[in-house]
């Protein structure tokens, strides 16, 4: 604990580097968490597409968080808003791009029925 899953468009292979994006938020999920936990994380390039607009593919990063329950709605908002303003740092810009990219976070309590074997403390 934590879980922490990234989808990201995969046509941004090119000019988004997820182990970058990883070694500064681990960090971060476990300060402002308060866990003592490990980060654990998936990272999946996906296809993407937001809205029904003529152009097909669109530029779209999720980041999921998934916390053991009992952390306050207001120190989850704020772990969201400190991974958004992380996530600006590792896309591009749309200085010469063709559009910004969409992004996304929800932290969320892990179901009671959660368990992870082996512990990896």
């Amino acid at each position: 604990m934590p879980h922490l899953t990234i989808d990201y468009s995969a046509h941004l292979a090119e000019t988004f580097d997820p182990s970058a994006l990883v070694k500064e938020l681990h960090p971060l999920v476990v300060e402002e968490s308060g866990t003592s936990g490990v980060c654990k994380t998936l990272v999946r390039p996906v296809a993407t597409y937001v809205g029904d607009g003529p152009g097909g593919e669109t530029a779209y990063v999720h980041v999921e968080i998934g916390l053991m329950p009992g952390r306050p709605e207001g120190r989850k908002a704020h772990l969201s808003e400190s991974v958004l303003a992380l996530l600006a740092k590792h896309l591009p810009t749309d200085d010469g791009a063709e559009e910004q990219a969409a992004v996304s976070v929800e932290v969320r309590d892990l179901a009671g029925s959660y368990r992870l074997s082996p512990s990896a403390r």
